[in-house]
């Protein structure tokens, strides 16, 4: 073999070497991190849309990862309790939590403003408020003196506003009600006379059998009776009031989350996204089914007279207005609502039919 012939076959392995070191470069760059975490839930998982969404998160982030994103999630109390998750996610204890953020209303008084709080926006408006204004921005802010980076990761439409023996025809009804109430709606019954507790949603059914309240609010038509808080009291009332809408919320541990790389993080976050569609579409498919089911059963869903409705209203910016006064987050949180509401009410009350426009038996 002359010189010339040697340097060509060199020359050819050096170019071949390059390519296939090129191409292993490539390869290991595109490769996603591998992501392991432990997801307590506050919520049971099978609770259509206020849960559901996280098993549609994680198999969504397995599949489109091949793998190497995996959440494993955990029913209430296997790992922590429900009112415990945040303190867990930002110790870096568990490095997320699946939750309803309104549980740390104590400590955090405008976390029940992003959870779902009395006359506030549907779900439509919120969502705009939250992606497009300033929600996201401003609970950030909030989970950042946490150690946490929080995305909603569900979103559901108005609760019902509770059981109760007996009808609502004035806000005299409610003295002297023992209630499981959350978030804000329980400070504004308070203020009418009622006494309020937060038992978690997978212990209401022995409270009332118990009967340590005699009445509570939970969730939607749909999730109420998964939990069958149908079988004890008979009479519904309508509308959801106190939460016009309901949100979950992955919680992430800020050293884990800004650990990850930036292609993981925003498959985290767009997974959060396509849940919180999901989950929204699988509550709202839910909700007529069940009202038909309560129909049948004997169950009276009562719907509150609009006077009864102005006057909890009235009770209702009383109280958040005191809130405000006390907490320099929450009134800035809520001014942000409240000015996102008044600047979207030409188009909600232009641009929709009105409700009266459908009918309905």
């Amino acid at each position: 073999m002359s010189i010339k012939q040697k340097l060509s076959r060199l020359a050819c392995g050096v170019s071949a070497a390059a390519v296939l070191s090129g191409s292993l470069i490539a390869t290991d760059a595109l490769a996603a991190e591998k992501v392991r975490w432990q997801v307590p839930l506050a919520f049971p998982s099978h609770l259509v849309g206020l849960t559901t969404p996280v098993k549609h998160l994680s198999e969504s982030l397995k599949a489109i990862s091949d793998g190497d994103v995996q959440l494993r999630y955990y029913e209430p109390g296997e790992l922590v309790p429900p009112f415990e998750i945040m303190d867990a996610v930002g110790s870096g204890k568990y490095p997320a939590g699946y939750t309803w953020v309104g549980y740390d209303q104590g400590t955090i008084p405008a976390l029940p403003l992003y959870s779902g709080a009395p006359f506030n926006m549907e779900p439509p408006a919120y969502l705009a408020w939250y992606y497009e204004g300033d929600g996201r921005q401003l609970l950030e802010e909030i989970y950042a003196e946490r150690n946490i980076h929080p995305m909603l990761c569900s979103i559901i439409g108005p609760e019902g506003a509770g059981w109760f023996a007996n009808s609502i025809d004035g806000l005299d009804d409610f003295n002297g009600l023992k209630i499981r109430f959350a978030g804000i709606g329980g400070k504004v019954l308070e203020k009418l006379g009622a006494s309020v507790t937060m038992v978690p949603g997978g212990e209401i059914y022995q409270a009332l059998e118990r009967k340590t309240i005699d009445a509570t609010e939970f969730s939607q038509p749909a999730i109420d009776k998964m939990l069958g808080l149908d079988q004890i009291i008979k009479n519904y009332i309508m509308p959801g009031w106190h939460q016009t809408l309901t949100t979950s919320h992955l919680l992430v541990n800020k050293d884990v989350w800004e650990g990850l790389k930036p292609e993981t993080r925003a498959l985290v976050e767009m997974g959060c996204e396509s849940a919180t569609l999901k989950g929204f579409a699988q509550s709202e498919w839910a909700q007529p089914t069940a009202l038909r089911d309560y129909q049948k059963e004997g169950v009276k869903a009562q719907t509150l007279p609009e006077p009864v409705l102005r006057e909890l209203q009235k009770v209702t910016n009383e109280v958040l207005d005191e809130i405000a006064a006390k907490d320099e987050m929450f009134n800035r949180v809520l001014t942000s609502q409240r000015e996102f509401m008044e600047h979207h009410s030409i188009w909600h009350g232009k641009g929709y039919l009105p409700r009266d426009f459908y009918q309905y038996d």
